[in-house]
């Protein structure tokens, strides 16, 4: 029995070892697609020895594949002929090429029948792949743009992961100029095809680098908000904002975001302490008063509110949004106080009450009409029916039959 089952094991070793021999005589031979198939059976049979063989020529008929692609395209530039191309090919071989690589070395480096490592590709594959793995970031960036978001991942990531590989033991391969980079647009292309935890990953990678932690936060946050699920996420959510709001103070949109969230969960109390604090650091910070107001609004405290919108417009004179917020709060605040001054059986005002209003919708018609100057085709606040409203109640029948078409299209 025992005589038989050598006998089978040595047939396999032999067998594995015919399939690569094969192989490589049709990669020699230029058959690069024939070589790749031809060696698919040795790839996970027999021997470390016999599977890092079967690696190394795979990576090599792949490598050579990518490379024979690239000579064509290279002749193409220089000659200024058209030979048809097939990049995808060009840049899916290369990933191929060092993942097979990566492979062979994981199996080269296993100890043999005598517990010793003899590595055989080691050396050879590194002078290939420092340099060769470089094209991955070409690969990746190519892939991305044709909207190959798992492909872009792949080779993207594969060159920021191959960086650490035992493959390389005994270069430097600290100084990588390019790593933190190429691990941004790993996360980026992961967060295309909604891989989230992968955007994590590669973006905290890319974070390391000041120079891409703005970035890195960026799609951080947006990972982030497309997965909240618990309470605990959200009030992570809002952490990560905060947080970002304060390492990149420049950039308003954390602090919008912010802000929003409070708006729109329904959570006056928060947003109004949240804008405060926000206040009290800085008290130029127009988004501050703007949200101040938004909770004070929210309560009935118009006359709060408007000061507060009228403060953010007045540290930014091209803040279309307070003046806007201010704007359609002075005409609630009229509506309100007409309702409270009006005669309860007749429903009439007096002289006096009558300026009163009149005075609040002026004020409110003043800076709408800001509004439209600053934004006259309506791109960032549909301030038509708003402002037609102020003419309106105004008598001003002129102004508002200008806007008549305006608001009829809303």
């Amino acid at each position: 029995m025992m005589v038989a089952v050598m006998a089978i094991a040595t047939t396999t070793v032999f067998a594995q070892s015919e399939v690569v021999k094969n192989a490589k005589k049709l990669l020699d031979k230029g058959d690069v697609e024939e070589a790749i198939k031809a060696v698919q059976p040795a790839l996970n049979e027999g021997s470390a020895e016999d599977k890092a063989a079967a690696w190394n020529l795979l990576s090599a008929a792949q490598y050579k594949k990518f490379s024979d692609i690239q000579g064509v395209k290279l002749e193409n530039q220089l000659k200024q002929t058209n030979n048809p191309v097939d990049e995808p090919a060009m840049h899916n071989a290369v990933v191929a090429a060092l993942e097979a690589a990566l492979k062979c070395d994981e199996f080269d480096n296993q100890p043999n029948d005598k517990g010793k490592v003899k590595a055989k590709y080691r050396a050879e594959n590194q002078k290939i792949y420092q340099s060769g793995r470089l094209q991955c970031i070409n690969a990746g960036q190519y892939l991305y743009n044709e909207k190959d978001f798992a492909g872009a991942f792949k080779a993207f990531s594969l060159y920021v992961d191959s960086g650490d590989s035992p493959l390389f033991t005994g270069l430097d391969m600290s100084q990588d100029q390019y790593k933190n980079e190429v691990a941004y647009f790993a996360s980026l292309s992961a967060y295309q095809s909604k891989d989230y935890p992968n955007v994590i990953k590669y973006a905290k990678i890319a974070a390391e680098n000041p120079e891409k932690a703005k970035d890195a936060t960026e799609i951080l946050v947006f990972a982030k908000r497309e997965t909240m699920k618990t309470p605990q996420d959200t009030l992570e959510y809002i952490d990560m904002l905060k947080d970002a709001s304060q390492k990149f103070p420049e950039d308003n949109r954390y602090s919008a975001w912010i802000g929003d969230y409070y708006l729109n969960s329904g959570k006056t109390d928060d947003l109004l302490k949240w804008a405060e604090g926000e206040i009290a650091k800085n008290p130029n910070d127009k988004f501050g008063y703007t949200y101040k107001g938004e909770a004070l609004r929210l309560t009935g405290k118009f006359d709060d509110a408007v000061e507060c919108y009228k403060k953010a417009f007045e540290i930014d004179p091209t803040y279309i949004a307070a003046a806007y917020q201010a704007g359609v709060t002075l005409n609630s605040k009229a509506i309100s106080l007409k309702d409270q001054l009006a005669d309860k059986k007749t429903g009439n005002l007096t002289v006096e009450n009558a300026n009163k209003i009149k005075a609040i919708l002026t004020d409110a018609k003043t800076y709408l009409e800001k509004v439209r100057e600053l934004d006259p085709d309506r791109e960032k606040v549909n301030w038509a029916y708003a402002l037609y409203q102020m003419y309106y109640s105004l008598g001003d029948n002129e102004k508002a039959s200008e806007l008549e078409s305006l608001v009829g299209g809303n």
